[in-house]
């Protein structure tokens, strides 16, 4: 039955998403274990391409292979590997099994295969189970024989995802196989919104058209940045960074286009500049609008003419350098105010692209999450870190002024916080709601229009919250007439993440 239903999926014209999902779903039903995952070998970290019965975070983690032993023996070999109930190898999925309600339990079974494509390790697919004994030695036998036909799979979606890669002129062996130091700088997530962004990237990565990054602090401009040098044809030059606003005006226009010896004060050698280390790549402006005045007029003609001159020099150079700039600022207000010139501006912005806000993005949140744990948990040399029920609803349902780095950086505090107040590194960590520090209570209840009628007062927090969540659920499904998905739409809350709350309230 289960060699049927895969064979099937593999003749069936399937996104590539699709079909690797319902594999995994498949295999998770036919070992009736707990979860089941496929994870593609990026380097020196795996990374989740399809999972069935984990929380949704899981999907943004990346797992070094050094730092999670039971991971590294399953590449190490070309047979399957389980692991005894009584292992003291902690497992990568501890506490992260969705079907543990209220409850923080380790992985029991557990078993996985290598997969090679072409001859080249591709990855690894895995099985864990909550309850020892799920897997038998017959249950070992099954998954090497159907590993042959999860190889295949896998391979038609190589081959799908290359094949549209060429058809969008794009590089495809570089996007799958980045050196290490490159993987820091993944873009995660899974919204549309997103999706829509990357495909725009893609298209205007072709050309050598300036482009113009615009977006609230924290959104991660820079990273839309590194990923679309990734995707042109520049990819193999160097991509050069620069910060406009740290950049004191008396060195701004050495450090971008040079100096010969003698220019000014303490110039003692001649010096090429981020336009010359640049050559044949891409200069990155960032906080573009920071540039005085005087430096903005230089810039100019070396978006016009491809030339630079060191300062104290009369010698012009030909420089062939893709300009990406990005801001957080107005620049629009700043030409009508006189703090940014309109032609440079025009200049700058052939290919104007706005980068979303996290909080336009919630989908993405717990995958972020997951990424930001997973970097923690190593950081700190934990077993395992997991956000608890109530804490992925808070993050779910904070505003984030300061977008992904503000995320970041409020996990990085809780989880030191957990640590603090007693947590053990050898346990399963979970972050509680209140550990993150996030003011989602208080800013609900100003805008919740019937906040007079709660009593809130002489009883616990959690009752409390529980009680304010339980009546601006329902007020939201009476305003829209019984619909869901609009009420989600209303409490910034993914659909589905809305749904178990309100099973978790009692009004499902």
């Amino acid at each position: 039955m289960l060699q049927e239903s895969l064979i099937a999926d593999l003749v069936t014209e399937l996104p590539a998403a699709v079909r690797l999902q319902r594999l995994v779903s498949t295999l998770r039903s036919h070992f009736s274990c707990g979860a089941v995952g496929l994870l593609r070998l990026e380097h020196e970290a795996l990374k989740p391409v399809a999972l069935h019965g984990l929380v949704r975070e899981a999907q943004g983690r990346r797992f070094v292979v050094a730092e999670h032993p039971r991971l590294a023996a399953i590449l190490a070999s070309r047979n399957p590997v389980r692991f005894e109930p009584e292992s003291e190898l902690p497992d990568p999925y501890d506490g992260l099994l969705e079907d543990q309600p209220g409850q923080v339990l380790p992985v029991h079974d557990c078993m996985g295969i290598s997969l090679f494509v072409e001859g080249r390790c591709w990855g690894v697919l895995t099985l864990d189970a909550l309850q020892a004994g799920s897997f038998s030695q017959a249950a070992v036998y099954e998954l090497q024989r159907y590993s042959l036909l999860v190889e295949a799979a896998v391979r038609m979606t190589e081959l799908e995802q290359a094949n549209r890669a060429l058809r969008l002129n794009h590089q495809a062996d570089e996007q799958q196989f980045e050196p290490a130091a490159k993987q820091r700088y993944e873009l995660i997530g899974q919204s549309k919104v997103l999706q829509q962004i990357l495909q725009e990237l893609r298209v205007v990565a072709s050309s050598d058209l300036p482009v113009l990054l615009l977006g609230e602090t924290g959104v991660g401009k820079e990273l839309f940045a590194r990923h679309l040098h990734r995707s042109s044809a520049r990819a193999s030059k160097p991509m050069v960074y620069i910060n406009c606003a740290a950049l004191p005006e008396s060195l701004a226009e050495s450090e971008l286009f040079g100096h010969s010896k003698g220019a000014f004060s303490g110039a003692h050698t001649e010096r090429a500049g981020r336009f010359e280390a640049a050559d044949g790549g891409t200069l990155f402006l960032d906080e573009v609008g920071e540039l005085p005045l005087s430096v903005q007029a230089k810039l100019l003609r070396v978006l016009q003419d491809g030339e630079i001159q060191r300062l104290g020099s009369d010698k012009t150079r030909l420089v062939n350098v893709r300009l990406v700039a990005a801001t957080n600022r107005d620049l629009k207000h700043q030409v009508k105010s006189g703090e940014f010139r309109a032609d440079l501006y025009h200049r700058l912005s052939v290919y104007p692209l706005p980068i979303p806000p996290l909080r336009e993005r919630p989908d993405d949140i717990p995958l972020l999450a997951g990424h930001f744990l997973e970097l923690n948990r190593s950081r700190l040399g934990l077993r395992a870190l997991r956000l608890s029920y109530d804490a992925e609803l808070a993050i779910l349902s904070y505003s984030w002024p300061g977008n992904v780095r503000e995320l970041e950086h409020v996990i990085s505090r809780a989880a030191i916080k957990a640590l603090s107040h007693g947590a053990s590194r050898t346990d399963i960590v979970t972050l509680e709601a209140a550990l993150l520090d996030l003011d989602t209570v208080p800013s609900a209840i100003a805008h919740n229009e019937t906040n007079e009628v709660l009593q809130l007062s002489g009883i616990p927090l959690k009752q409390a919250v529980n009680q304010l969540q339980r009546q601006m659920i329902q007020q939201a499904i009476s305003q829209h007439n019984g619909s869901w998905s609009l009420a989600a739409r209303q409490l910034e809350l993914d659909p589905s993440n809305l749904h178990k709350l309100a099973q978790r309230l009692g009004l499902k």
